[in-house]
């Protein structure tokens, strides 16, 4: 060994320095071509055991990066180099290596040992183990990307991790900042790095922060959260700078779904409209993951219908919704509103067919569309379209629409992850389409039930009253209620005024109020008394609520109550201006009389209908001629807007001009009253009294006699005479025969007759009885019992009503042509 070497005496030894003579030369094959003797004793191999061998033999360990990247550009370097003992035992050894080129231009090295630390080296038997090299191991080694930056933050060493995540070779990322390199990407988020620089650099603050790329080959977008420590000197102060990075690509995936799902949840299907809904997921598809969107519906879904196929057996879609980052939407060319089809053999038919979503590249869609529909094909070169997702709609097994999703600006094209979301988007929003198309048939049914119940024009001749009315379904998702209203005309020229509103919403509530509606008809017809009739539906109502039970009986809980409903029922004669009313849980109404003043009713408060066992109570009010009674139910007074008493206010106001006409009134009513967004139905019955005038009515007072028969004809005529109808003379004085007759024969006196002249003439006449009289056909040997016989076979119509002194038989007889038309 030359003078003043210092190498190890021994295996574990912990000297340290120069190694003179130590050397070797190695072809651009990686074959040693020379050995020093220095470098066989360092090593303890003989000439002939190295010499014409790989080089790559004597290390037991691979090249540090910095060494393999000077190697691979032909530049000088000097590093650690860990070798191999001939005994088994490492060495590390700190090399430098110098290019040699021939004229032919290959490059030959020449290495040089400039000295060695075998302090700490391991053995293959054992030893300890050198704190350097294990750093250096572990940085190599470490799965986690880890670079190093200098005080000025640009890179001076990464480890194999970094280079292999990152896609890009060491010396594409040796020598510039933190979210760059030599090929000139910049990584998304990496914006504000400077300011994150300075910031560990000067006040040696740790900081994290979220970085995006492409990953390895530019492939799928890659997320990282990357961590930047100070190191610092002896000192205590900040030299340089590490940072540490971890791949979060699915976490953000999932957490970026998560947040797109609950966005979703909050903003779409707002409403029960077929058309906001689709507008609603085109929304938020441009607004999280998509350039342009499209929403197309069924034809036969937006018309409320079954999902049937159109021409040529293909479905009919209609643009429903279209959104895009560009103004206008200018990548579509089919205008919102028109109707179209798909062919099967589309990228859109295709995904229909197999019933779930589906990836397409520009390509595949050029390739179709350069045929079938040019115009799309040039929309997709000229916004430079290059990625599809079609996802049909479908919910319960039925298919509603399709939905498509595309990306122009976005350079990644869409992955198997948004195609995911995108169909579980489509899967919510195909459910809450399919909810409002349901809710559609039966809102329009249940309006459909209410029209044909409803009075359409309600006694718009009638003597008694004018009438005007309005019914307003709600808005909201609770679906059409069971608001009702009636104007029925009575016996005696009287009419009966009836407002109710049914609880609950939808085709059940409608079809309770249909039942209610017929029953006070029924009612009605029979002439009860607004307290009696208020008894009999409230029977009917528990019976119905009954039924609801036994209809239902694995529903858990108890069921009763489930059906209920208010009423406000009054009758109006126009010969007396006398209203009698009751109500059963509903609104007070409101009258206007002619000289301006509006107040609501005193009218005694009854239970609900359903309740049962509790008593109804009637009021009596003179209403002058020309008043107008506004009845209605609570949907008009009661509303978030604004409370009850103001909303009274605004109805005392609306009514405080009774000379306006009625339908006037009726729009400013609700003009003023209603919010935008009704909550609830709205039923509103606007009545102007009118009073038949003295010359239209005479009455008699008869005693129990036979002989005032003749009597009761002969007054008859006169009057008629002095009505002029004298036409219908004869028909009269034999209905006021047989009427005043059966009163004497069955009822008690004191007996009146009275006539009325109207749109027809009314024959009545009462006594104080309380026996209802009845028709039976008479056999040919009785004197009697063809009375009320003749009287229906001569009028219009008969019948009879109680009082509260009695009863009274009424006919209704026919005017003639001239009279009617007077």
């Amino acid at each position: 060994m030359a003078k003043g070497a210092t190498t190890p005496d021994e295996p574990g030894s912990t000297r340290r320095g120069p190694v003179p003579d130590a050397g070797a030369v190695v072809d651009p094959r990686g074959v040693v071509l020379a050995l020093s003797r220095g470098t066989c004793r360092l090593l303890g191999y003989e000439l002939v055991e190295v010499v014409g061998r790989a080089a790559k033999r004597l290390l037991a360990e691979p090249l540090p990066a910095p060494v393999r990247r000077s190697c691979a550009e032909r530049e000088s370097w000097s590093g650690p180099v860990t070798v191999r003992r001939a005994d088994g035992d490492s060495l590390l050894v700190t090399v430098q290596g110098h290019p040699l080129q021939d004229t032919a231009g290959d490059t030959y090295w020449f290495l040089t040992v400039v000295s060695l630390d075998q302090a700490g080296v391991s053995s293959a038997s054992g030893g300890a183990l050198d704190t350097a090299l294990f750093k250096q191991w572990a940085l190599e080694q470490l799965p986690l990307p880890m670079a190093l930056y200098d005080r000025a933050g640009v890179r001076f060493e990464v480890n194999a991790a970094m280079t292999r995540e990152s896609g890009r070779a060491d010396h594409d990322l040796i020598g510039w900042p933190l979210g760059q390199s030599a090929s000139g990407q910049t990584l998304a988020g990496s914006q504000g790095v400077d300011e994150t620089l300075r910031r560990v650099l000067t006040t040696g603050d740790t900081v994290t922060t979220e970085l995006h790329g492409l990953g390895p080959g530019g492939t799928a977008g890659r997320v990282w959260l990357l961590s930047l420590y100070p190191v610092r000197d002896p000192g205590g102060q900040v030299c340089g700078m590490s940072a540490a990075a971890v791949d979060t690509t699915e976490q953000f995936r999932a957490r970026r779904r998560l947040t797109i799902l609950n966005d979703a949840g909050l903003r779409i299907g707002t409403t029960l409209d077929l058309g906001r809904t689709a507008d609603e997921l085109a929304e938020v598809g441009t607004d999280h993951f998509a350039d342009f969107a499209v929403v197309d519906l069924l034809d036969s879904v937006l018309r409320g219908e079954e999902t049937a196929a159109g021409r040529n057996n293909l479905l009919v879609f209609r643009r429903t919704a279209q959104r895009s980052v560009l103004p206008g939407c200018p990548e579509s060319v089919v205008p919102l509103g028109a109707t179209y089809s798909y062919p099967e053999d589309s990228p859109p038919g295709r995904a229909l067919a197999a019933g779930r979503g589906a990836l397409h590249s520009a390509r595949d869609i050029l390739q179709w569309w350069e045929e079938s529909s040019p115009e799309r094909a040039h929309s997709i070169r000229t916004y430079g379209i290059h990625s599809l997702m079609a996802v049909p709609l479908r919910a319960r097994g039925v298919t509603l629409g399709l939905a498509l999703f595309f990306r122009h600006r976005t350079p990644v094209p869409f992955e198997e992850d948004d195609l995911r979301l995108a169909e579980e988007l489509g899967a919510r929003a195909a459910v809450l389409v399919d909810n409002a198309r349901r809710y559609g048939r039966e809102r329009a049914t249940a309006l459909a039930l209410q029209r044909s119940i409803l009075p359409q024009h309600p006694a718009l001749h009638h003597s008694a009253v004018e009438v005007a009315s309005r019914y307003l379904p709600a808005h909201s998702s609770a679906g059409v209620g069971g608001d009702w209203f009636d104007v029925i005309p009575l016996s005696g020229a009287r009419v009966a005024l009836v407002v109710g509103d049914v609880v609950g919403h939808g085709i059940r509530a409608s079809a309770t109020m249909g039942r209610l509606c017929t029953a006070v008809r029924t009612l009605a017809d029979v002439d009860l008394a607004p307290d009696e009739l208020l008894t009999h539906l409230d029977d009917l109502v528990l019976r119905m609520d009954r039924e609801e039970t036994v209809d239902r009986p694995d529903h858990p809980g108890d069921l009763s109550g489930e059906v209920g409903a208010s009423c406000l029922y009054a009758v109006y004669d126009p010969v007396s201006r006398r209203c009698s009313m009751a109500r059963a849980g509903h609104p007070l109404p409101a009258l206007a009389t002619p000289d301006g003043a509006v107040r609501f009713l005193d009218l005694p408060t009854g239970p609900p209908l359903g309740l049962g066992g509790l008593p109804f109570e009637v009021a009596e009010f003179t209403l002058p001629e020309g008043s107008v009674l506004a009845l209605y139910t609570d949907g008009l007074i009661e509303s978030q807007a604004r409370d009850v008493d103001e909303a009274c206010d605004l109805l005392r106001a609306a009514l405080a001009d009774p000379d306006r006409p009625l339908e006037e009134t009726c729009d400013r009513t609700l003009r003023d009253l209603l919010p935008d967004a009704r909550t609830d139905d709205v039923a509103l019955l606007l009545t102007r009294t009118r009073a038949l005038s003295t010359d239209q009515v005479a009455t008699w007072e008869l005693p129990a006699e036979p002989s005032v028969v003749a009597r009761a004809r002969g007054l008859a005529g006169e009057r008629l005479a002095a009505w002029h109808l004298e036409e219908a003379s004869f028909t009269a004085e034999l209905v006021v025969s047989e009427l005043v007759t059966n009163a004497i024969r069955y009822g008690s006196p004191p007996i009146h007759l009275r006539l009325i002249r109207d749109t027809a003439l009314i024959c009545e006449v009462s006594d104080v009885s309380s026996t209802a009289p009845h028709l039976r056909r008479a056999r040919l040997s009785d004197e009697g019992g063809r009375g009320l016989l003749i009287v229906a076979q001569l009028s219009q119509r008969w019948g009879s009503r109680h009082t509260r002194t009695g009863k009274t038989i009424w006919a209704e007889l026919p005017l003639p042509p001239a009279q009617e038309a007077s």
